[in-house]
């Protein structure tokens, strides 16, 4: 089969990696010829679109001849056969990847325009690229992947040599191509249509991708005195989403807390649903300010979060969702007596700087759902506090943040507890069955 353009190649491509749909998978565009056919897949399975960065090695004065490749995120593959053909050392491969490290630097700034690299923790990232001969850098950005923390990585391309199948699958846990011809010369072979990709269309590509947008939503909940409020918050649900968090935010905070909109946006990545809502109404707030009355009611403000979990559980969006919560500070005890209180809803926490010595011990006795107490290792008197509380929560884990304090505002901290979220949230909430209470089995 001849295909008429990338585009159409992607089109094809896409119909074979139908099966991969309902795990939602997150497709990586190798730069650059690649976008394009990951935009089409993209749209085709309504799963994430990013892009992944290599550069090839080539051997000096024969530039087309790859010896290895280099991918971002500091990801190497040398293919060592070629190497003693060229008759080349190690020293010369790293003299030779130095110089295309500069190019990669280069395009990574222009594509991601200063963004980080997607969190990929427990995820099945996807590879995709117009063809593969050799695959050099195909297996570099598998690695990148590798490094990122996917579970699974896939290699998709329209056209693939099928001599290079036996050694791709090293580095990728499945190869799919719409053909794998036994005679393979090069990619643009295989197209009608084969101009080089600028880096204005690929930029293009990234724009078209499919996003999930924010809904303001109006959660109700009842009071003790009978009567019905309601409080605000910003919803987000990717195609496929593999489970919802609900961040819970500590005194004084609001739904645009914004370390939780850091946390988020990974979690989103990760093809995660987010919720973030206030705890207090407008009027409460107010008097809050005021007088401090409900920011260390734990009682209230967890009755606040079990009213948005219901809420959840029932909306035709996250209907069926595994719900994940997220605390912080104060919110974390809420977030812990809310799973309390809903074994049969929430199948797991994670709580950032929490304050679980808010919590009585009978009631963090009965929080089934696996639990992720995440500390900074400065914040000494906090990080005693989740210490004890291990012996009161059955299926409890503590993650200490090196060098980190009380608010991870240290470079990389906050984003250290954005991987351990993804990575905790990701098994656990496609794994729980909406109604049945989390066991200690299924929280291992």
């Amino acid at each position: 089969m001849i295909f008429r353009d990338r585009r159409h190649g992607g089109r094809l491509l896409a119909g074979r990696l139908e099966p991969y749909r309902a795990i939602h998978p997150l497709i990586l565009g190798l730069a650059r010829g690649g976008v394009p056919v990951a935009l089409e897949v993209a749209r085709a399975l309504g799963a994430d679109l990013d892009l992944v960065v290599a550069r090839k090695i080539g051997v000096p004065g024969y530039p087309e001849y790859a010896i290895g490749a280099i991918a971002e995120g500091g990801a190497v593959y040398v293919r060592r056969e070629a190497l003693a053909d060229a008759g080349l050392t190690e020293e010369d491969v790293a003299v030779l990847a130095e110089r295309e490290a500069s190019e990669l630097a280069r395009r990574v700034r222009i594509y991601r325009g200063g963004q980080p690299m997607p969190d990929l923790a427990g995820r099945t990232a996807i590879v995709v690229d117009d063809g593969v001969a050799t695959g050099a850098t195909a297996r570099a950005a598998a690695r990148s992947a590798r490094l990122r923390g996917a579970a699974h990585v896939v290699l998709a391309a329209p056209v693939i040599a099928a001599s290079s199948v036996p050694d791709l699958r090293t580095d990728f846990d499945d190869v799919v191509a719409v053909e794998l011809p036994s005679s393979f010369f090069a990619v643009g072979r295989w197209y009608e249509r084969f101009d080089q990709v600028s880096d204005e269309e690929l930029l293009a590509c990234l724009r078209q991708a499919p996003h999930a947008e924010q809904e303001i939503v109006r959660i109700p909940f009842g009071s003790s005195h009978g009567g019905v409020g309601s409080i605000e918050g910003d919803l987000v649900v990717p195609a496929n989403p593999r489970g919802i968090v609900m961040f819970v935010h500590g005194s004084g905070s609001n739904r645009r807390s914004p370390r939780n909109l850091v946390v988020a946006g990974s979690l989103q990545m990760a093809g995660l649903a987010t919720l973030l809502f206030d705890l207090l109404t407008p009027a409460e707030v107010a008097e809050d300010q005021a007088s401090d009355r409900y920011r260390l009611d734990v009682p209230l403000l967890a009755s606040r979060v079990s009213a948005a979990t219901r809420w959840v559980s029932v909306q035709p969006r996250t209907r069926g969702l595994g719900i994940g919560l997220f605390g912080s500070s104060t919110g974390a005890a809420a977030a812990l007596a809310a799973a309390a209180e809903s074994p049969q809803l929430v199948a797991a926490v994670v709580s950032r700087g929490g304050r679980p010595d808010l919590v009585q011990g009978s009631m963090l006795a009965r929080v089934h759902a696996p639990v992720l107490l995440v500390v900074g290792s400065r914040d000494e008197q906090v990080l005693g506090l989740n210490r004890a509380a291990l012996r009161h929560i059955p299926s409890a884990q503590l993650a200490v943040v090196p060098g980190a304090t009380h608010l991870f505002e240290e470079p990389g901290a906050l984003e250290h507890v954005a991987r351990l979220a993804a990575g905790w949230f990701s098994s656990r909430l496609s794994a729980f069955v909406p109604g049945a209470s989390w066991t200690r089995a299924q929280s291992r």
